[in-house]
């Protein structure tokens, strides 16, 4: 394998689910594109691409691909993403979406970085941070 010289995440994958009737595909069809076009072309993209499973086709998976979390953070931004994304990703499936890069194939071995997750993650949550009373991290 082989390591950066000063490791640290390499890329944030952003990977949204979501559960689309025959009904209702054509409209989310669209609205996909309009959102894959928008996000494509935000600096620091690096890919967009939508899935289907092969074994259910009411499950779709829009991928992204970024340089990192600061891009993706900017894109999110950015009128054209917050117009045509937004609303398509507000309907995604509730689950995690965002997943930092940790291993990477570099053409000639694996490439890895150690995650930027925070020690306290599993610890601290939504609103924790910012409570009247903020209890100590214990490591």
């Amino acid at each position: 394998m082989v390591s950066h010289p000063n490791p640290g995440p390499t890329g944030l994958l952003v990977v949204s689910r979501f559960r689309v009737d025959a009904a209702g595909r054509r409209s989310f069809l669209d609205a996909a594109d309009r959102a894959l076009a928008a996000l494509a072309v935000q600096p620091g993209c690096l890919g967009a691409s939508l899935g289907q499973a092969t074994d259910d086709a009411e499950l779709l998976l829009l991928r992204t691909e970024w340089e990192g979390v600061g891009a993706y953070r900017r894109a999110l931004s950015a009128f054209d993403v917050k117009v045509s994304a937004i609303p398509l990703l507000s309907t995604a499936l509730d689950e995690p979406s965002a997943f930092e890069v940790v291993r990477r194939w570099d053409g000639t071995g694996i490439e890895q970085a150690q995650s930027g997750l925070a020690a306290d993650a599993g610890d601290v949550g939504l609103g924790a941070a910012a409570a009247a009373h903020v209890p100590p991290v214990l490591s």
